[in-house]
């Protein structure tokens, strides 16, 4: 089966020397691959670096996903822009909108991808004023709504409680069997033991100082 993402020897940078090095791994259609590692390992650099975000400065990125969802850590998004629920989850699908079309159809989409994460009751609610937990789900109903192939999610666990953890746990299930690739950052043995069937350890390396090494390993 052909990857939807390959990294080959990859290394990544903000401008100066590599933070990442020596990234080799890949994720076919329904399949997960987990990055494991602790705070400031590197983790998210793999993500944007994936998504074109920061510059590869050596070895290879090839990614065939034309929709793409990412999911970023809460804590990394701006409470006080005046947007709903249900404005965060239609941006899912602004990319299949004309110019000035309106939502139409898929505005029924946006609902039921709300739904699906438990918060059909809150569509009207300011997106600022919910929990940590339900932004959360917010973002995930976003990447659902967008029909992904590839999901990219920046330690999709935190702020979540154990109802939710396994709410999560089940839509990654089921984006995997309708065919989306999951890459996903996390410190959580559990998300990658349940959904990914293979792993990336992300690690300080004492020889390159603030680069990382990143050495594959399977998840049993």
């Amino acid at each position: 089966m052909t990857p939807v993402v390959s990294l080959r020897d990859a290394a990544f940078t903000y401008g100066g020397p590599a933070t990442v090095e020596h990234v080799t791994a890949h994720v076919c259609p329904g399949e997960g691959l987990a990055l494991i590692g602790a705070n400031g390992s590197g983790k998210t650099t793999v993500l944007r670096g994936i998504l074109g975000g920061v510059r590869l400065a050596a070895g290879e990125v090839r990614n065939s996903a034309t929709r793409i969802a990412y999911v970023p850590q809460v804590a990394d998004l701006d409470r006080t822009f005046p947007v709903t629920a249900f404005d965060v989850v239609a941006m899912g699908v602004l990319r299949e909108l004309r110019p000035f079309q309106l939502l139409g159809s898929r505005r029924s989409r946006v609902l039921d991808a709300l739904a699906k994460v438990g918060l059909a009751g809150r569509a009207n609610d300011r997106f600022g004023n919910l929990s940590g937990g339900q932004q959360q789900r917010v973002l995930l109903a976003r990447a659902i709504v967008s029909r992904p192939e590839l999901v990219l999610l920046d330690e999709p666990f935190n702020g979540l409680d154990t109802e939710n953890r396994a709410m999560l746990l089940n839509l990654l299930h089921d984006l995997k069997g309708e065919g989306a690739a999951i890459i996903t950052s996390t410190h959580d043995l559990v998300l990658a033991e349940e959904t990914c069937e293979n792993t990336l350890i992300v690690s300080s390396s004492p020889r390159f100082g603030a680069t990382h090494d990143l050495v594959p390993a399977y998840v049993g």
